[in-house]
């Protein structure tokens, strides 16, 4: 049985759109394509928006192509590992698209299947702007992981990092931009009521956004002196109750995440 370089979904939800429209904006080719998951409405928006992919309800189809990106939430992994353990062939490479269960516990539950890899995926993958860190099973070699990568650099950066990180990453990473999105969306809806057009407004807050960051990247200052380039600091006041909430929230979340 060949698994050449066909790719399998184990779920088709949100991080399949990014992942799938990432690479059809890079103009990927790709081969083909399985992608499983139980909800109809969610088959159905796939065959919309990706009509060259194959879409099933069985995970099982999806487990038997040859680099098996398995999409779904933690709480789903027991069962649905379970039930696709026979499916994945000997010389396949199943890739976690999740925090919290390690390689080893995944190994586990596919009867001592061990040629895994785990990435966090960043939403910005859908435009190639990605942060996506990754981490290899040592059963993997050059050429099984070249296969990995060759799939996720369209889609942007992604460094392989230390697995017992990869939690880290999914919060300062993957989730970091629902932090920051709707505080930008209100800078532009404040640039139109003060005169802006939306069209301004967005241009001026995204410019403004990769000049602070590349600021912060390229000026070679410390924290403390990248904002002392701004004198007037309007919302201050509310700098350590920000700060609070992101230590206490997200320092709970990446201990269950960890737990």
């Amino acid at each position: 049985m060949t698994t050449e370089a066909t790719i399998g979904f184990v779920g088709g939800g949100r991080v399949v759109r990014i992942m799938l429209g990432g690479w059809k904006r890079a103009g990927r080719s790709l081969p083909k394509v399985v992608v499983s998951d139980s909800d109809a409405g969610s088959r159905e928006r796939l065959e919309a928006e990706f009509p060259s992919i194959v879409i099933t309800p069985d995970n099982r189809e999806a487990a038997r192509q040859g680099v098996v990106l398995f999409a779904l939430h933690p709480p789903a992994f027991p069962e649905v590992l379970g039930e696709i353990k026979d499916s994945l062939a000997p010389d396949a490479i199943l890739v976690s698209l999740a925090p919290k269960w390690t390689m080893g516990r995944m190994s586990g539950l596919l009867g001592g299947f061990n040629r895994l890899a785990r990435v966090i995926p960043n939403a910005p993958s859908v435009v190639n702007k990605g942060y996506n860190p990754l981490s290899f099973s040592e059963q993997l070699a050059t050429a099984d992981r070249a296969r990995v990568l060759s799939l996720l650099t369209p889609l942007g950066a992604c460094p392989e990092v230390p697995e017992d990180t990869l939690e880290a990453y999914a919060i300062v990473a993957a989730m970091g931009p629902t932090y920051l999105w709707y505080q930008l969306y209100q800078l532009i809806d404040l640039g139109c009521e003060f005169g802006l057009t939306r069209e301004a407004a967005t241009a001026a807050v995204v410019a403004m956004m990769d000049g602070a960051t590349s600021t912060m990247a390229a000026a070679g200052l410390a924290p403390e002196g990248v904002m002392d380039l701004i004198p007037v600091k309007p919302l201050a006041a509310m700098e350590p109750t920000v700060k609070e909430a992101y230590a206490s929230t997200l320092g709970a979340l990446h201990k269950k995440l960890k737990g």
